[in-house]
Order: C-alpha cells, then sequence, then structure tokens
C-alpha cells in the first residue's frame, strides 16, 4: 500500500471515528478527528462539510462559513455545503445570499436525492427565510401606502373645506362629493393592500395528499399531480399504485410538472405570505 492509500485509509478511519463522536453529541472530538482527516487528505469535500456541521452545531458560524465554502471549492454539488453556507449568510443578516445559497441547495438535493430528509428540511429553512423577507418588505409596503393614504385624505379636506367655502347653497353637494371621494380613495388603497393580505392558496396549487402548496410538483399517467416526495413515500411503503384512482403507477413514470410549479413559484413572487410554515 503506497504512502496516498495509506493516508486515504487513515483518514477515512478517522471520519468514521468523528462520525460516532457526533452521534453521541461530542462535537470537539469530532472536530478534531475530522481536521485529522482533512490534514491528512485535504482535498475530500466530506471531512469538510462533516466538520462544518460540528460548527453549526456549536454556533461557530464563522468556521461553518470557512468550512462549507472550502467544500464548495472542492465539490460545487455539495448539497450540504450550499445548505450551511446558507444557513450562515442568513445568520450575518445577508438574506439574499443566503436564500440564493439555500435554493441552490435544494435544488440539488431534488436532483439527488427527492424524497430524502436534508429536501424538506432545506425547504423548511427557504420558506421560512423567504417569509420573514416578505413580512419585512410587507411591513414597509404597508407603512408607505397609510403614509401616503393619510397624505391624499389630508388633501381631500383641505379641497373640501375649499369647496364649501366657495360654493355656498351647495354645501350637501360639496360634502356628498367629498364622501364619494374618500371612499373611492378607500377602495384604491384596498386595493393596493390585497397581495400582502394573507387568504387561501388556491387549490391547483396544492397537493391533493398534504393540501400544502406544492413544493417540487410532478404529474402521473392519469393527469393528476402530487408532491414528488410525498407520493415517492407512498409507491414505497403502501403500493405501487396512484392513491386516488388505484391506477398502477411506478415512480419512472412521474414527470415534472413544470406548468404547476411555475404557476407556484409566480403565485409566491406576489403572495409571500404562503411560504409561512407551521
Amino acid at each position: 500500500m503506497g504512502p496516498n492509500a495509506a493516508a486515504a485509509k487513515q483518514a477515512e478511519k478517522l471520519r468514521i471515528d468523528g462520525n460516532t463522536y457526533f452521534k453521541k453529541d461530542r462535537f470537539g472530538a469530532a472536530i478534531d478527528a475530522y481536521t485529522e482527516a482533512i490534514t491528512l487528505c485535504p482535498n475530500v469535500p466530506v471531512y469538510w462539510t462533516n466538520r462544518a456541521l460540528c460548527h453549526l452545531k456549536r454556533n461557530d458560524w464563522e468556521r461553518v462559513e470557512e468550512d462549507s465554502r472550502r467544500a464548495i471549492q472542492l465539490d460545487s454539488n455539495s448539497v450540504k455545503a450550499h445548505y450551511m453556507l446558507g444557513l450562515t449568510l442568513l445568520r450575518k443578516q445577508e438574506s439574499a445570499k443566503g436564500i440564493k445559497e439555500l435554493e441552490k441547495a435544494l435544488d440539488l438535493g431534488r436532483g439527488a436525492n427527492p424524497k430524502g430528509y436534508m429536501v424538506e428540511e432545506i425547504w423548511q429553512e427557504l420558506a421560512k427565510a423567504k417569509y420573514h423577507e416578505w413580512e419585512r418588505s410587507s411591513s414597509k409596503r404597508s407603512w408607505e401606502l397609510q403614509s401616503l393614504k393619510e397624505a391624499c385624505e389630508s388633501a381631500l379636506k383641505e379641497k373640501h373645506f375649499l369647496d364649501v367655502s366657495e360654493m355656498e347653497g351647495f354645501i350637501d353637494d360639496a360634502t356628498t362629493s367629498h364622501l364619494e371621494q374618500l371612499e373611492a380613495l378607500e377602495r384604491v388603497f384596498n386595493k393596493a393592500a390585497e397581495a400582502d393580505t394573507p387568504t387561501e392558496v388556491p387549490d391547483y396549487l396544492c397537493c391533493r395528499i398534504t393540501l400544502d402548496i406544492f413544493h417540487d410538483p410532478v404529474i402521473t399517467p392519469c393527469g393528476l399531480t402530487y408532491e414528488r416526495a410525498v407520493i415517492l413515500e407512498h409507491l414505497e411503503k403502501v403500493g405501487k399504485f396512484d392513491p386516488i384512482t388505484r391506477e398502477p403507477l411506478d415512480p419512472s413514470q412521474l414527470v415534472p410538472n413544470l406548468a404547476i410549479k411555475e404557476a407556484v413559484e409566480a403565485f409566491l413572487d406576489k403572495h409571500g405570505w404562503a411560504y409561512k410554515v407551521d
């Protein structure tokens, strides 16, 4: 066995030791094991992501970022690295960059293991980040609308005062006109606030099984659309048939429903409140 092979074998043993320490919540010992593995074989991305996860457990966000970035340099398709980097950037209040990394992790995760636990975990974190971003933007828009509405009401009030002073004998007409203008103003501003007012997500954008808004919709040969991870779990654990039509169904027959996915994205872009997760 050559020196490189010996080093690789020893590094793998250290990784396994680190995993054992990690499962026992001995994060310091795990970090030491992964660090030794990195010293022996610095170009193995999983050693860096494993150590980054330990730093995350200890809330050492600076080191999480360092190790995640290094892992991405070694493997740009590392789901865990993009995910942890995204969490770190959100922690640093760099929302746009954090969301971008989480979206990258989600896309990679769906391709690698669409029903894996990490895909749902990443979606949850991404949805929270998007919801908080919407909350901030919504609060700002609400304040701006309210300020503008008050300015318009003040202007109408001043106009009404002038009209009344100039229209002797027609005060009732001026008052009626003023009230109609106020009502029209109210309708305009209510319409402007509609997108930020939570309502219900349309049924066609929700999975028939979970009743939640789609994350990754797929369509069956029968024309029914389901959440990918949910229908895959049904096919694996319950049986290879459509849960609604009961027709035979194999995972290979599932096709991404791009039309519904685009519709969901358009709806979420306009109604950020729908990102809220329980």
